[in-house]
């Protein structure tokens, strides 16, 4: 995803503007984390502004696959970069100094049981989060985008 600084819109939620500024000066995301655990940085474009959006999300990966958990922390509506992942799939993500292109896919069924427990098992509060709501706490498969 090339953009260029001026299609950059920082997030109006403090902490996580706070990590995207730390991650940017360090140049690496393990720099920070949330309760002790990794965190991945995700940037994508924005689906009501076309403006590039930054978020750091739980680290959740296997085989160079990265799974991005929409959890709101168990709130009664999906996170706002859930709708920007629907409207375009392109994503960049950062893991530690290491940035690739990834295309994002919302998965169901015995995929999406399978990494529900990877990520419960690399963020445990998920397993409460999702005891919080009712709806079924989506999560997407970041596939690499092969060169």
């Amino acid at each position: 995803m090339t953009a260029s600084n001026e299609d950059y819109a920082p997030s109006p939620t403090d902490w996580v503007r706070d990590q995207v500024d730390k991650v940017h000066a360090a140049g690496t995301t393990d720099v920070v984390d949330i309760i002790g655990r990794k965190v991945v940085l995700m940037t994508m474009r924005g689906a009501k502004s076309g403006k590039i959006r930054k978020v750091p999300v739980m680290r959740v990966e296997n085989d160079g696959v990265y799974a991005a958990v929409a959890s709101l922390g168990g709130a009664p509506k999906n996170p706002v970069w859930y709708y920007n992942l629907k409207a375009d799939p392109k994503v960049t993500l950062q893991d530690g100094d290491v940035t690739s292109e990834y295309v994002a896919r919302e998965i169901e069924g015995a995929e999406y049981d399978e990494w529900w427990k990877r990520s419960v098992d690399a963020y445990p509060p998920y397993a409460e989060y999702q005891t919080k709501t009712s709806r079924k706490i989506p999560l997407f498969l970041l596939d690499p985008v092969s060169n």
